[in-house]
């Protein structure tokens, strides 16, 4: 159990970001701008068929403009020494598994020549006609179980989960129940577009391996570009200490850094290679499209007696990738028959990736919205219907929860949120020509604590502290975080405390993703600190002697409470809509979100994270959706002026509050995840209030005036 209560309070205080003057005076130096001497630069050549192979490439004019080193493609590539991810095995076949796949590069003195020689290399195809649609009806789907999803650990979701549950007799229930609900929502293809492109700055020195790219985790990219490379992991560096966004599109490296190893071996030169924000969509996965078919039963009481999440989601052909969509319906309600699944179908598409809440994002806008439409047919409250349905311990696994507080955010949420003067009935306020709507959905998150963590810790004769981690700060707080738990876990004020984050020569840390990075990274500090002090008061009185102190901790392992208790933030937002009875516009006047995220580590830094992920929510629930052609496999809004995104102009009042509490089984610090809860209710949100402002429900997002108005 945590004893924080007991050290000075940094912990909680709304510290400014430590990296805040860097960015704001330009100063902080990220991937691509690292300096070299004499780089060279790399230009892609992709594909421009969806499915077959290469039969021909003509680079003679291409090699013959000045400035050209050289241009690589299939078989005069270098050869990978494991070339097992097909993702990563870069031009190792003739084999083309999706438009814009790399099939070459050009490597130049100047990024201008690369370019304009890429374009004069001719490339000769064998294709065939792409399979790149998701449908329901497809003969060809399968379940992930014991597929080992990529980036699962080995389970068959991408989160470990096991692909399907079963719980009760679930048809029979549904027969039996006088109140049903079988409805279908499909959530579109999502792309992550941090506003960093993916970069990666490489150089081969003495046999070793130097990359400056933007990574969410410095220690999972050298261990896999090492494997792919085929060297040792110690002969791969890989620096990143400032990211410029990710939202989960840098948690795993992708083909772009192997394929500049490749060109800065066979060139020796340093190579620089930026990727556009067009050939982003191609090229560093995306939150794959989703078809949900929810059924629910419900007995006069208001209480569910049935509960079915069925889940059909895209995956590579290349590659599997099965996100854990229907795995939040497992844990949210109270319900004695319950049934989760998930089919993939193989396509002619990207490998997916991991986008913020990958997963849950998806689940729980069909969840929240089959619970909406449930309360409807019951007669009851959406608010009343949630809590009358909240479970005593995990449905499923039957474990406790560590803490689980959506009760309260949904009270607390409703008074601010001043839902007691709503009238239930759909189009019953109007103000002009805008209806006026109101809506509500609860939201959850798992809190995890990833294995693979160390922390060294050095004081120095003038008292002050060194704390080293490679972890990775994506612009989320997370070196000012660091600074306050290091500081609270060794009893010094902040300013004697410096942390130094994002190489892999620092201890190894876990990835910067699905909320686990201060959960990770922060046990591990806190650990190295209580040893330190231990030393330090043991062997030296508890004075730092002339020649300093340094403890190194490492936890091989996660939580061991993890096994006795379910650990999950939840939330709860209410959105207000306004929809222009004549255009169908859609405008999200207000959104409040409630959050249960254990102890805050930096309220201003979290605020700023909860309102990025009810904004990114917004723009999940109204505005993006890559479209793929069918004809050619690709996607035809490949840039801001088509993939729209939501902007300040479209988030009017928007606020994130959270009840005050300490988690006593997440972590030393009492903490939950926080990173990724906002988006996952939101979407969800705001489709609900849609339903009460027109009477027209939306089950396919985005939702989008064409499909109000008809």
């Amino acid at each position: 159990m945590s004893d924080v209560a007991a050290r000075p309070r940094a912990i909680g205080m709304p510290m400014d970001r430590i990296d805040g003057a860097q960015k704001v005076t330009g100063t902080a130096t990220y991937a691509y701008e690292w300096p070299l001497d004499q780089p060279v630069y790399l230009y892609p050549l992709q594909s421009t068929i969806a499915a077959g192979r290469v039969t021909g490439v003509d680079s003679a004019l291409a090699e013959a403009e000045p400035g050209v080193l050289a241009v690589l493609s299939h078989p005069g590539a270098p050869t990978l020494t494991r070339p097992d991810d097909p993702e990563l095995a870069v031009l190792q076949t003739d084999e083309v598994a999706w438009r814009g796949q790399f099939i070459g590069a050009v490597v130049a003195e100047s990024l201008e020549t690369a370019r304009r020689a890429a374009g004069l290399v001719r490339v000769e195809y064998e294709g065939r006609p792409p399979d790149v649609v998701l449908r329901a009806d497809r003969g060809d789907l399968y379940s992930p179980v014991g597929a080992a999803a990529f980036g699962s650990g080995g389970g068959d979701l991408q989160d470990g989960s096991p692909a399907d549950s079963v719980l009760g007799d679930v048809d029979t229930a549904l027969a039996a129940s006088p109140t049903t609900v079988d409805a279908t929502y499909s959530t579109p293809m999502y792309h992550n577009n941090p506003m960093e492109p993916h970069t990666a700055v490489v150089t081969w020195l003495d046999g070793e391996l130097i990359v400056r790219c933007a990574t969410q985790g410095a220690s999972m990219s050298q261990a896999l570009i090492s494997g792919v490379l085929g060297l040792e992991p110690g002969r791969v560096r890989v620096i990143s200490p400032h990211v410029g966004g990710a939202f989960g599109s840098k948690v795993y490296p992708h083909s772009y850094a192997v394929l500049a190893a490749m060109a800065a071996r066979m060139v020796r030169r340093p190579v620089k290679f930026s990727l556009t924000r067009q050939q982003m969509f191609a090229l560093v996965g995306y939150r794959p499209a989703s078809i949900q078919r929810i059924r629910l039963g419900a007995g006069r009481n208001g209480r569910l007696t049935a509960l079915s999440h069925e889940v059909i989601e895209q995956t590579a052909k290349a590659k599997g990738y099965a996100e854990q969509v229907a795995v939040c319906s497992r844990l949210m309600y109270a319900a004695p028959h319950r049934r989760t699944t998930h089919r993939l179908a193989p396509l002619d598409v990207p490998v997916p990736t991991i986008m913020r809440a990958p997963g849950e994002a998806q689940g729980m806008f069909a969840l929240e919205s089959a619970l909406d439409e449930m309360a409807i047919a019951c007669g009851l409250d959406p608010v009343e219907f949630r809590i009358r349905n909240e479970p005593e311990v995990h449905p499923e696994s039957g474990l406790p929860f560590s803490s689980r507080r959506l009760t309260d955010c949904l009270r607390e949420g409703a008074r601010r949120a001043g839902w007691d003067r709503r009238d239930p009935v759909p189009r019953s306020h109007r103000e002009g020509r805008w209806l006026v709507g109101t809506g509500v959905a609860a939201s959850t998150y798992p809190s995890s604590r990833f294995p693979g963590n160390a922390a060294t810790i050095r004081l120095a004769p003038d008292g002050h502290y060194t704390v080293r981690i490679a972890a990775a700060d994506l612009g989320t707080g997370t070196w000012t975080a660091l600074t306050q738990i290091a500081a609270d876990a060794l009893s010094v004020p902040v300013g004697q405390v410096e942390v130094r984050i994002g190489d892999t020569a620092l201890p190894a840390a876990s990835v910067a993703g699905f909320s686990a990075g201060i959960n990770s990274w922060g046990t591990v500090i806190w650990e190295a600190a209580d040893r330190l002090r231990a030393r330090l008061q043991a062997e030296h009185g508890g004075v730092a002697p002339a020649e300093g102190l340094e403890v190194t901790t490492e936890l091989s392992g996660g939580n061991p409470e993890a096994e006795r208790y379910a650990m999950h933030s939840f939330g709860a937002q209410f959105a207000e809509v306004r929809v222009d009875d004549d255009t169908g516009e859609v405008r999200v006047a207000r959104l409040l979100g409630m959050f249960d995220v254990g102890r805050v580590i930096n309220p201003k830094t979290a605020r700023s994270q909860l309102i990025g992920g009810m904004t990114q929510g917004i723009s999940m629930a109204l505005y993006e959706h890559s479209v793929l052609d069918p004809r050619f496999g690709h996607v035809v809004n490949q840039d801001f002026a088509q993939y729209h995104i939501a902007s300040a102009a479209d988030v009017h009042s928007i606020e994130a509050h959270w009840v005050d509490e300490s988690d006593p089984y997440t972590n030393p610090m009492g903490a939950k995840s926080l990173g990724e809860v906002g988006i996952t209710g939101t979407a969800a949100a705001i489709a609900n209030a849609v339903h009460h402002a027109t009477g027209v429900r939306i089950r396919e997002l985005p939702i989008t005036l064409d499909k109000l108005v008809s």
